[in-house]
């Protein structure tokens, strides 16, 4: 539960609630619900009960609740990410072809990095990603895209998800800046023990200097050559500059 009071708004805390069920890869219970979002137990009841009737969540045999596919739809309407997705996939498909691993297009998204599309296969590495999931972008390689040009990283102790986890400032600012020198970000099993990424930015030119999105290629640590797969990435990531900025 955050520290942070819980929204007042009506339609704030529907929200809360919203998001609580995208960030679980399970259906949730009225008491997970509760104990994520911050909200009272009947307070989640009721918001929920609503929620359901509008289609936005279902109910599941079991009695937990898990977003419906309305939301899902409805989420892919959205013009801008439909562009940036549709404009991206080619790019995705060519990297997954030429690396058998998987491949993301990943925006900002406060202190998360947000996949908005992934493409795998049968021999890439089994990995925690999904689409329309997020992880904290000081352990993953899009993340480190974004936080490189952002001129007020993070100064706090950061969460620790695996033992090379990067929780120090001075650690992460040294390698923000190797970041920005080599133009691709790296996570060396920072977020998933034994799985590494190469992640490069994406640009809309005469848009501001700071990426609106980043393309990466995640896998075992052993079979992913940083180098050749960090060129690989860029190079995709310049020509979806282009067409975008066309």
């Amino acid at each position: 539960m955050s520290d942070r009071q819980p929204p007042k708004s009506v339609l704030a805390r529907g929200a809360l609630l919203l998001r609580a069920c995208g960030d679980c890869e399970t259906a949730l219970s009225l008491a997970e619900l509760a104990q994520r979002s911050g909200l009272p137990k009947p307070t989640v009841h009721r918001l929920v009960g609503e929620l359901v009737r509008l289609g936005l969540v279902e109910r599941t045999a079991e009695g937990s609740y898990r977003l419906a596919l309305a939301l899902f739809v409805l989420g892919q309407s959205a013009p801008s990410v439909r562009e940036l997705r549709d404009a991206a996939l080619p790019y995705l498909g060519d990297l997954h072809e030429a690396t058998r691993e998987n491949v993301h297009l990943a925006v900002p998204d406060g202190s998360d990095t947000l996949f908005l599309e992934k493409v795998t296969g049968r021999r890439a590495t089994p990995i925690v990603s999904r689409s329309g999931g997020r992880l904290p972008a000081h352990c993953t390689a899009t993340g480190k895209v974004f936080l490189a040009q952002d001129p007020c990283p993070p100064q706090r102790t950061l969460p620790r998800l695996t033992p090379r986890t990067l929780v120090l400032p001075g650690q992460l600012a040294r390698d923000l800046a190797l970041t920005r020198a080599r133009g691709f970000g790296v996570n060396l099993e920072e977020a998933e023990v034994g799985i590494s990424a190469v992640a490069a930015p994406v640009y809309v030119l005469g848009r501001g200097s700071r990426p609106v999105a980043a393309l990466s290629v995640t896998g075992g640590t052993r079979r992913l050559d940083v180098d050749w797969v960090g060129a690989s990435v860029c190079a995709a990531a310049r020509a979806l500059t282009r067409r975008l900025s066309a």
